[in-house]
């Protein structure tokens, strides 16, 4: 049995987790609109634009409703303060549909000022690199034959799951990416509940959520600035002990910081929606 194939399966399995864990900090501070040099976000600004047409047509049906569900006569709604507050609803109503796509983006830019705040107030601008210390190395190098062969299934489990545990991680940030694209192709069509009285609530909602989304963010960097404080600190590796329970060790609590990270990032979403009442 090979002792620097094990040293190189576990390296390998690291610089996965490092190059996935640099490419999350990096689309954290990127925005929808450069994302993939853009391609999507124009793809979804004509969707949005298309949409609109049908955002019109319902904030006219819903601002209807409204009115004949509040109202019980015409000679009500020509009461000067009432005929006041239903233009006052209806332009409201109009302007969210026609320009939502600004407000939402003026929502994210908030969040993204909020995230860079985070970052700078840390410390911690980038990613902090783990890496196999120098005395595990030797700690498998030293190892003969017989005791390589568990080594072997030691390391090539971790890293295995190691390997799994960066591609969920990065997989749940371009989900966040996702969610962006698709409430913004979509929000003129609940943009336009803020016509009726009785149908406002769902535009508050819609807005609450993508608010909730844009958080993540935040939950995702505060989270990766506190593994990257645990990373600063690496599993020490104990003297006098066999060299398959010092790997081990090392491998588990490895893994134990990597599932509480990734956990974290998959549960960002839930952590939000409780923060916002959703």
């Amino acid at each position: 049995m090979d002792n620097n194939w094990i040293v190189e399966n576990l390296e390998n399995a690291l610089s996965t987790w490092n190059e996935k864990l640099a490419e999350i900090w990096r689309l954290l501070s990127e925005s929808p609109q450069a994302f993939k040099g853009g391609r999507i976000w124009a793809v979804m600004v004509n969707i949005n634009g298309t949409l609109k047409a049908i955002g019109y047509a319902l904030l006219v049906l819903f601002f209807l409703m409204g009115v004949m569900k509040q109202y019980n006569s015409f000679q009500e709604i020509k009461r000067p303060e009432q005929a006041l507050k239903l233009f006052i609803r209806f332009a409201l109503a109009k302007g969210a549909v026609t320009w939502g796509l600004e407000l939402m983006t003026a929502l994210f830019e908030i969040v993204q000022g909020v995230i860079a705040n985070v970052v700078s107030a840390s410390g911690i601008t980038t990613a902090r690199k783990i890496t196999l210390p120098s005395a595990m190395i030797k700690l498998i190098d030293d190892c003969g034959f017989w005791e390589s062969i568990p080594l072997w299934a030691v390391t090539l489990i971790g890293s295995l799951i190691v390997t799994v545990l960066s591609f969920i991680m990065i997989l749940t940030v371009y989900g966040r990416f996702f969610k962006l694209y698709m409430y913004v192709a979509i929000s003129p069509l609940p943009m336009a509940s803020f016509a009726g009285e009785e149908t406002a609530q769902h535009g508050k909602a819609f807005l609450k959520s993508f608010v909730a989304v844009c958080l993540e963010g935040a939950i995702i960097v505060i989270a990766c600035i506190i593994y990257s404080l645990f990373a600063g600190s690496p599993p020490s590796v104990a003297s006098g002990t066999s060299p398959v329970t010092a790997v081990w060790k090392y491998v588990g609590e490895l893994i134990f910081n990597m599932l509480v990270l990734v956990g974290t990032v998959k549960l960002s979403d839930q952590v939000v929606r409780n923060m916002m009442g959703l």
